[in-house]
């Protein structure tokens, strides 16, 4: 493949010359514009986009850190940033980690070369201390609530979203719930602080009453089996509509306690359940802007009880 230099040697002109009219810069004799971009034409030239990236100091690819690709909680935030990221003609890298802190670390390591402009965490399995020590290599933005200074983070108003389940719950006289939750609380501040407020609700609401590591219809129909066979209660707060719709599958033909589920899918629609929209496709607009802006904000989404 030819080079820029060998273009320059070929053409009479100085790389810097070709450099310009590659990358398009203004006040370029339009003569030697066309000479050089026939000459192009003819070799079938590519620029080393590597090059030219470091040339100007920015690559135009954003990376996502996502623990999964197919969880609908992630795919809304995702849709969010690369719907922003288009009209900002940035390209988007998905980085999946399925929570594994090499690969994670990994993906940090990729933006100390400067292979990322930037990186959207949108969840994390390292200490912050030890992620915030590449921010030094260029932006990081959390889709979680962060408390330090200088550090941008776009998250949603989860203790809202329990309050207005738990106000939903009281109303129909619910003395005893359930939940489910997808991450260990030891890992997952979202997680402890719902089962912080659940105990503080619900007096007799214990460890017993959780059902952990629910993430798709399968394990909503095993928490399902759990709940009436073991330990039944009046109502289950889930932790996504597919968990919901593995519960209510199971509960077929059976006396079904109230279930409130996040994401405001399709299927909780289609079964008329009630569910939390937490607006992540906002989230993930939201995120990118702070990329984009070079701003360091601390922004929270408003959630909405969708009550069916």
């Amino acid at each position: 493949m030819v080079t820029i230099k060998e273009l320059a040697k070929l053409s009479g002109y100085s790389t810097t010359m070709i450099s310009r009219v590659i990358n398009n810069y203004p006040y370029v004799d339009e003569e030697k514009r066309r000479e050089i971009l026939k000459l192009v034409d003819e070799l079938n030239y590519r620029p080393n986009s590597i090059a030219r990236n470091l040339s100007i100091g920015k690559t135009y690819n954003i990376g996502v850190i996502v623990p999964s690709l197919n969880r609908p909680y992630f795919e809304q935030i995702v849709s969010g940033i690369t719907e922003e990221a288009f009209h900002h003609n940035y390209k988007v890298t998905l980085l999946p980690t399925n929570y594994d802190r090499k690969i994670e670390l990994g993906y940090l390591e990729e933006l100390s070369t400067k292979l990322y402009d930037g990186l959207i965490i949108t969840s994390k399995i390292n200490s912050l201390k030890k992620i915030l020590d590449y921010q030094q290599y260029g932006p990081l933005i959390f889709c979680e609530y962060v408390p330090n200074e200088g550090v941008a983070s776009v998250s949603i108003d989860r203790e809202k979203a329990f309050m207005d389940t738990m106000a939903y719950f009281f109303d129909h006289n619910v003395k005893k719930i359930g939940m489910t939750t997808g991450r260990n609380e030891r890992y997952s501040d979202s997680t402890k602080l719902l089962l912080k407020l659940a105990k503080k609700n619900f007096k007799t609401f214990d460890q017993s009453d959780v059902v952990r590591n629910c993430r798709t219809y399968e394990d909503g129909y095993r928490a399902g089996k759990f709940f009436y066979e073991e330990n039944q209660v009046e109502a289950i707060l889930t932790n996504g509509d597919e968990v919901s719709a593995g519960i209510y599958d199971f509960y077929r033909g059976k006396k079904l306690p109230l279930i409130v589920g996040q994401d405001n899918l399709l299927a909780s629609k289609l079964l008329n359940l009630s569910t939390i929209d937490y607006h992540l496709t906002k989230c993930g607009r939201e995120a990118f802007l702070q990329f984009i802006n070079n701003r360091k904000d601390k922004i929270m989404i408003e959630s909405t009880f969708i009550e069916r």
